[in-house]
Protein backbone atom coordinates (compact mmCIF):
# COMPACT_ATOMS: atom_id res chain seq x y z
CA UNK A 1 0.00 0.00 0.00
CA UNK A 2 1.33 3.34 -0.67
CA UNK A 3 1.79 5.95 2.13
CA UNK A 4 0.88 9.57 2.35
CA UNK A 5 4.93 10.17 2.42
CA UNK A 6 5.60 8.36 -0.76
CA UNK A 7 5.89 9.65 -4.12
CA UNK A 8 4.04 8.82 -6.87
CA UNK A 9 4.78 6.55 -9.98
CA UNK A 10 6.79 8.71 -12.64
CA UNK A 11 4.86 6.26 -14.95
CA UNK A 12 1.80 6.79 -13.36
CA UNK A 13 -0.56 7.47 -16.18
CA UNK A 14 1.47 6.54 -18.88
CA UNK A 15 1.54 2.96 -18.79
CA UNK A 16 -1.66 2.94 -21.91
CA UNK A 17 0.54 5.33 -24.32
CA UNK A 18 3.75 3.63 -23.24
CA UNK A 19 2.55 -0.39 -23.71
CA UNK A 20 -0.28 0.70 -26.23
CA UNK A 21 2.87 2.39 -28.41
CA UNK A 22 4.70 -0.48 -28.03
CA UNK A 23 2.22 -3.26 -29.20
CA UNK A 24 1.50 -1.14 -32.31
CA UNK A 25 4.87 -0.80 -32.80
CA UNK A 26 4.94 -4.70 -32.64
CA UNK A 27 2.29 -4.80 -34.57
CA UNK A 28 3.49 -2.80 -37.43
CA UNK A 29 6.71 -5.13 -37.51
CA UNK A 30 4.74 -8.41 -37.99
CA UNK A 31 2.44 -6.88 -40.23
CA UNK A 32 5.29 -5.36 -42.85
CA UNK A 33 3.59 -2.38 -44.44
CA UNK A 34 5.17 -0.92 -47.45
CA UNK A 35 6.47 2.34 -46.68
CA UNK A 36 7.86 3.75 -49.81
CA UNK A 37 6.01 4.63 -52.93
CA UNK A 38 8.05 2.54 -55.30
CA UNK A 39 6.92 -0.55 -53.45
CA UNK A 40 3.10 -0.40 -53.67
CA UNK A 41 1.31 -2.98 -55.91
CA UNK A 42 0.02 -0.35 -58.02
CA UNK A 43 3.08 1.49 -58.43
CA UNK A 44 3.33 3.23 -61.89
CA UNK A 45 -0.20 2.39 -62.59
CA UNK A 46 -3.64 3.95 -61.67
CA UNK A 47 -5.87 3.14 -58.94
CA UNK A 48 -5.99 2.53 -54.77
CA UNK A 49 -3.55 -0.01 -53.35
CA UNK A 50 -3.33 -1.06 -49.79
CA UNK A 51 -0.49 -0.82 -47.84
CA UNK A 52 -1.07 -4.20 -46.12
CA UNK A 53 -0.59 -7.64 -47.65
CA UNK A 54 -4.40 -8.02 -46.19
CA UNK A 55 -6.08 -4.59 -47.51
CA UNK A 56 -8.58 -5.06 -44.45
CA UNK A 57 -5.92 -3.58 -42.00
CA UNK A 58 -6.81 0.01 -44.16
CA UNK A 59 -9.75 -0.10 -41.52
CA UNK A 60 -8.23 -2.28 -38.48
CA UNK A 61 -5.43 0.33 -38.23
CA UNK A 62 -7.17 3.17 -37.62
CA UNK A 63 -9.78 1.16 -35.26
CA UNK A 64 -6.65 0.04 -33.17
CA UNK A 65 -5.72 3.57 -32.99
CA UNK A 66 -9.14 4.83 -31.45
CA UNK A 67 -8.79 2.51 -29.27
CA UNK A 68 -5.37 3.09 -28.19
CA UNK A 69 -6.47 6.75 -27.73
CA UNK A 70 -10.26 6.44 -25.90
CA UNK A 71 -7.84 3.33 -23.35
CA UNK A 72 -5.17 6.23 -22.95
CA UNK A 73 -8.22 8.85 -21.54
CA UNK A 74 -10.06 6.31 -19.67
CA UNK A 75 -6.70 5.51 -17.90
CA UNK A 76 -6.24 9.41 -17.20
CA UNK A 77 -9.67 9.28 -15.67
CA UNK A 78 -8.68 6.73 -13.21
CA UNK A 79 -8.17 7.87 -9.68
CA UNK A 80 -5.56 5.93 -8.93
CA UNK A 81 -3.48 7.91 -12.08
CA UNK A 82 -4.31 11.38 -9.50
CA UNK A 83 -2.44 9.85 -6.42
CA UNK A 84 -0.02 12.34 -4.84
CA UNK A 85 -0.62 14.94 -7.74
CA UNK A 86 -2.51 18.54 -7.84
CA UNK A 87 -5.04 19.11 -10.16
CA UNK A 88 -2.74 21.16 -12.60
CA UNK A 89 -0.51 18.16 -12.83
CA UNK A 90 -3.28 15.66 -13.48
CA UNK A 91 -4.49 17.97 -16.09
CA UNK A 92 -1.26 18.46 -17.66
CA UNK A 93 -0.37 15.18 -18.08
CA UNK A 94 -3.66 14.02 -19.23
CA UNK A 95 -3.47 16.30 -21.72
CA UNK A 96 0.19 15.57 -22.64
CA UNK A 97 -0.60 11.88 -22.90
CA UNK A 98 -3.96 12.27 -25.24
CA UNK A 99 -2.07 14.84 -27.42
CA UNK A 100 0.84 12.46 -27.84
CA UNK A 101 -1.40 9.82 -28.59
CA UNK A 102 -3.04 11.77 -31.16
CA UNK A 103 -0.77 13.60 -32.91
CA UNK A 104 1.28 9.66 -32.97
CA UNK A 105 -1.73 8.23 -34.32
CA UNK A 106 -2.64 10.82 -36.91
CA UNK A 107 1.33 10.65 -38.44
CA UNK A 108 1.21 7.64 -38.18
CA UNK A 109 -1.99 6.89 -39.89
CA UNK A 110 -1.34 9.56 -42.53
CA UNK A 111 1.75 8.06 -43.55
CA UNK A 112 0.53 4.69 -43.65
CA UNK A 113 -2.72 4.79 -45.27
CA UNK A 114 -1.50 7.74 -47.98
CA UNK A 115 1.84 5.97 -49.39
CA UNK A 116 -0.20 3.93 -51.94
CA UNK A 117 -2.76 5.98 -52.86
Amino acid sequence: MIGKGSRPSALGGFWALLVGGVAIGGLLLFLRPVTQRAECPNYGGNGNASAFANSAWDLYLPLVLLVWVVLIGVEQALPVTWRGRGGGEIAARAVGAVVVAVVGSCCLFLSLGTVCR
